[in-house]
C-alpha cells in the first residue's frame, strides 16, 4: 500500500476542555487522546502538537508531555520533531504478521474459554448481537462491540496474559483500518454468532475452527480490497 503524505497542518479537530477529577490529568489526556484515535477522529499522519493540543485541553504542557509519550511508547504515535507526534500509519506487512499472530492466540484463548465462559456472557454476547443487527449503527459502535466481544473471551480463556496481547494486536489492527476502512459488518456479525454457538455447545474444536475462519475472512477481504 503507498505511505500516505504527510499534512503539513496540524490536524484540525475539536477538544472539550478536560475536567478535574481524581484521575490525573496526564491520565485523562491521555484516555481522550487514545479513544479519538481509535474512533478515527484523528487520521493517520496526522501532527499532533504538544503546545496545541496542552491549549485545547486546558491543561499545562506537563501532563500533556507524559500523555503524548506514553501513547507513542504503546505505537500508537510516531515523533514528528521535539514538540510534536503523528499518528503511526500501520504498514501492509505489519497488519497480517498481527492478524497472524491473532490466530495464534485468540484460537487458544478461544479453547480454553470454552470450559469457563458463563451462560451470562454468552448471552451478553448475543444480545449485543441481536441489538446490533437490529439497526443501522456506526463503524465506532461495531468496533467497541468488537472490542467487548474479543476481549471478552480472551479473558474467560484464565490466561492472564492473553487479554494484554489481543489488546495490542488489536489495536494495531485498528491503526491500519484508520487509512483502509473495510465494511463488513454483516460478515461479523454472522461470524461472531457462529463463534458464539460453538461456545454455547461448549465444543472446544468447533469453537477454534469458527474464531480461525473468522480471523481469516478478515484477512481475505483486506487482500482483496488492496487489489481492487
Amino acid at each position: 500500500m503507498p505511505s500516505l503524505p504527510s499534512p503539513s497542518q496540524p490536524a484540525t479537530i475539536t477538544i472539550a476542555p478536560l475536567e478535574v477529577r481524581s484521575a490525573s490529568l496526564a491520565e485523562q489526556a491521555y484516555d481522550r487522546l487514545r479513544t479519538l484515535i481509535l474512533d478515527r477522529q484523528i487520521s493517520a499522519g496526522s501532527p499532533l502538537q504538544e503546545a496545541r493540543l496542552a491549549e485545547d485541553l486546558r491543561i499545562s504542557r506537563t501532563p500533556m508531555r507524559e500523555a503524548l509519550v506514553r501513547l507513542a511508547g504503546e505505537g500508537l504515535l510516531v515523533r514528528r520533531d521535539a514538540r510534536s507526534y503523528a499518528v503511526r500509519a500501520l504498514e501492509t506487512k505489519e497488519y497480517f504478521d498481527c492478524m497472524r499472530a491473532r490466530e495464534v492466540i485468540e484460537c487458544e484463548a478461544i479453547a480454553l474459554a470454552v470450559g469457563k465462559i458463563t451462560d451470562a456472557e454468552i448471552e451478553t454476547l448475543e444480545a449485543d448481537i441481536a441489538t446490533l443487527g437490529a439497526s443501522e449503527h456506526s463503524e465506532t459502535e461495531h468496533w467497541h462491540f468488537d472490542d467487548r466481544f474479543h476481549m471478552l473471551i480472551a479473558t474467560a480463556s484464565g490466561n492472564v496474559v492473553f487479554p494484554r496481547l489481543v489488546e495490542e494486536l488489536r489495536v494495531n489492527a485498528r491503526l491500519f483500518r484508520l487509512h483502509s476502512p473495510l465494511h463488513r459488518q454483516p460478515e461479523n456479525h454472522d461470524e461472531h454468532g457462529e463463534i458464539i454457538r460453538a461456545l454455547r455447545a461448549r465444543d472446544a474444536e468447533r469453537a477454534r475452527a469458527a474464531m480461525r475462519d473468522h480471523l481469516r475472512n478478515l484477512q481475505e477481504d483486506v487482500k482483496r480490497a488492496l487489489t481492487e
